[in-house]
């Protein structure tokens, strides 16, 4: 084959595991193009795709080219003097590189260098045929796969994800001998197990999708996703509701699935007094049914089950998915029933035999701690102390219940409804519920105040513990998620504009717990930084730079809000005309102020200003200086900014014709004044010598 051509593999197994599936197939179509362009194969990673099904997965290359490239080599061997003897005679040393390289002295050519003269050897090498190389190259793109756990079966010491039954390895329409992870390589797969069992003769790379369709396999994961919410959609719309799909669900369903047909199905209304989460998890993560909610998004007492199968008798698969679902939601109820015999106030005790963790207590200990951190917080942003020291002291009370004990997801969820049934005010049982927010990234916080306060109280004490015994992340160990607590903490305090210092918070925190003996204020500027570092990666996924966020950073504001409020003025600022003349100023001024050698006094005495462009400085200065303490107490940083970017002409001016380190004392510290006042105006808002605007 002369032209370029497609690329099939596809590597037939036992069932894989749903949650990986999909990793392991696209890490195998990177490894392999890059495999493929380490040999000199050309090959457009762009026209690769990944495919898979719960037992098999495929990788297709859109044009690979038939041979290597060719190569040139050059080898360098002894230089000129070593390889030649007084009467020009080819010594040992030059001989020996000859010998090595097949070829007689005189095929031999020199190259000159800058360190000298050399004797080269120089070839061409014709690139190999592509199908003799695939073999190894597929066997080194799956030797590099991420696999956790490899499986080894028969008397062979070969391992993979699972047992491997049949490859095939199809380079445009020819079959490619080999051997790939110690099976031979065919042209025969398999389709559906039970809608076709007989073997399918792949005729060429480019048929392999529309054969496995037909023989009842849909190779593509993303058209499978399709169908499975199509088909799940019309089911829900059927019964007059409509479906809940998550995308984490629907996934996992088309890792499951070959051939996905979904199916209608219903429970007894009465398990709807459940609270519905408790429900929709059963649902979802013991099951992997779809629920089906109504208009205003309540649970229905119907769900749509997705089989891998498209049965002549679906009633048989809907009483089957019917009689499963039953005891799992009888269990619930179960829980659930029991659990309301007991107030949360109740569970105290049990939550004093529950250890948090060895150096920090029980449960009950972490629960006093945050109650009195939610106490300080709730005075300072507004809401009531009191109540928010009752809702802390209520906040992991279900922790030690039965529902939470089968459905750890729950915990919150289920404090807020067994609050509720109690009798506990509704704005504490919405807290209950609010204060594990954000549970992951990209969710939203806390919706309520109160929820607000415990969730700001009970990270800050987590952080606080674990920094204290010496516990913080290392590397990419994280095992007590303390990354994620940070980034929740500093969103909520952002997005609540709560006004709370800091560094004071962590401090307090950090003086509750209970013998560590440490530096108080060192471990909280150590924890200061760790939950930067969180917020450095915040801010970068929103578009802001790096350079922004170290300039505000530079000038320590005691708040995230007020943080956050200066970021966005500066990234709005340095898109300015002025902003790249004025931060290279300031990174002057700054180095002029260090070089310094005497105290640079905070007074400029006008009968010292003597330069025209001086003067013009100074007065411009002058006048925008008495714009600023208003902007910068209302938080109208950018605003401030805009007062001073008018600066960038009487300051280019100044610096074009004034000389500042002068022999004379006192005009030489007159000016160093005047441009450490101007370089506090800036300061007062972010350190812009820290922008780099040079592009």
């Amino acid at each position: 084959m002369s032209r370029p051509a497609p690329l099939l593999l596809e590597i037939g197994t036992e069932e894989l595991p749903p949650g990986t599936v999909g990793t392991l197939a696209e890490a195998l179509r990177a490894n392999l193009c890059a495999e493929l362009a380490v040999l000199g194969i050309a090959n457009d990673i762009d026209q690769s795709i990944a495919l898979w099904t719960p037992r098999r997965l495929a990788v297709q290359l859109g044009a690979v080219a038939p041979t290597q490239a060719d190569q040139d080599v050059e080898k360098r061997g002894p230089a000129i003097a070593a390889g030649l003897d007084a009467d020009g005679n080819p010594t040992r040393a030059l001989l020996g590189f000859a010998q090595s390289n097949n070829v007689p002295v005189s095929m031999l050519e020199r190259a000159r260098t800058d360190k000298g003269e050399w004797f080269v050897y120089r070839s061409r090498r014709v690139g190999a045929a592509t199908r003799d190389l695939l073999p190894g190259a597929i066997n080194a793109a799956l030797a590099a796969l991420p696999i956790t756990r490899p499986m080894r079966w028969g008397a062979r010491d070969i391992a993979f994800v699972r047992p491997v039954h049949w490859v095939v390895l199809m380079y445009g329409d020819v079959h490619v001998p080999g051997e790939i992870l110690g099976v031979p390589t065919g042209v025969l797969t398999r389709g559906h197990r039970f809608h076709h069992p007989e073997p399918v003769r792949i005729a060429s790379s480019s048929t392999y999708m529309d054969q496995l369709r037909k023989a009842r396999v849909l190779v593509d994961p993303q058209e499978r996703r399709s169908r499975i919410r199509n088909e799940v959609e019309a089911a829900a719309a059927r019964v007059g509701g409509v479906a809940r799909i998550t995308d984490a669900l629907l996934a996992e369903v088309a890792n499951l699935t070959e051939w996905p047909h979904a199916i209608a199905c219903t429970f007894d209304r009465d398990f709807l007094r459940i609270p519905q989460e408790a429900l929709i998890m059963t649902m979802e993560v013991n099951q992997r049914f779809f629920p089906v909610c109504d208009a205003q998004g309540r649970l229905t007492e119907h769900f749509v089950g997705v089989a891998n199968i498209e049965s002549r008798d679906p009633n048989e698969v809907r009483r089957g998915y019917e009689r499963v679902i039953r005891p799992r939601f009888a269990d619930a109820r179960f829980f659930f029933e029991e659990d309301l015999k007991t107030p949360l106030a109740a569970h105290r005790e049990a939550l004093s035999r529950v250890t948090f963790q060895q150096r920090l207590g029980s449960l009950w200990d972490k629960t006093v701690r945050v109650a009195e951190l939610a106490r300080v917080i709730a005075g300072r942003v507004g809401v009531d102390a009191a109540l928010a020291t009752h809702a802390a002291s209520l906040s992991r009370s279900d922790l030690v219940t039965r529902m939470v004990g089968e459905f750890p997801e729950l915990q919150g969820t289920m404090g807020g409804h067994y609050a509720a049934a109690h009798g506990e005010p509704s704005e504490v049982a919405q807290a209950l519920e609010d204060f594990y927010a954000p549970r992951a990234s990209g969710d939203p916080i806390a919706l309520t105040r109160l929820g607000q306060v415990l969730a700001i109280a009970d990270r800050v004490d987590t952080l606080a513990g674990f920094f204290a015994i010496g516990q913080k992340p290392s590397g990419s160990k994280d095992p007590f998620s303390l990354r994620r607590t940070a980034l929740g903490l500093a969103r909520t305090l952002i997005e609540t504009a709560a006004p709370l210092n800091l560094d004071g918070l962590l401090r307090e925190a950090i003086e509750q717990i209970p013998g560590a003996r440490i530096d108080v204020r060192e471990t909280a500027a150590t924890l200061r930084e760790f939950i930067f570092e969180r917020l450095r990666g915040y801010y970068a996924e929103q578009g802001i730079a790096n350079d922004r966020f170290n300039a505000v950073a530079a000038v320590n504001p005691s708040t995230l809000i007020d943080f956050d409020r200066r970021l966005r003025a500066l990234d709005a600022f340095a898109r300015m005309p002025e902003a790249a003349s004025l931060a290279g100023a300031n990174k002057r001024i700054g180095n002029l102020l260090r070089k310094a050698t005497e105290p640079v006094g905070d007074r400029v005495d006008p009968a010292l200003l003597a330069a025209g462009a001086e003067l013009a400085l100074a007065a411009a200065l002058d006048a925008r200086i008495g714009q600023l303490g208003a902007r910068i107490s209302a938080h109208d940083y950018l605003g401030a900014l805009g007062a001073l970017a008018p600066l960038q002409q009487p300051v280019d001016a100044y610096f074009d014709g004034v000389m500042v380190m002068v022999d004379d004392p006192a005009l030489r510290a007159n000016r160093l004044a005047l441009l450490a006042l101007l370089r506090r105006s800036f300061l007062a808002i972010a350190d812009i010598a820290e922008l780099d605007l040079s592009a």
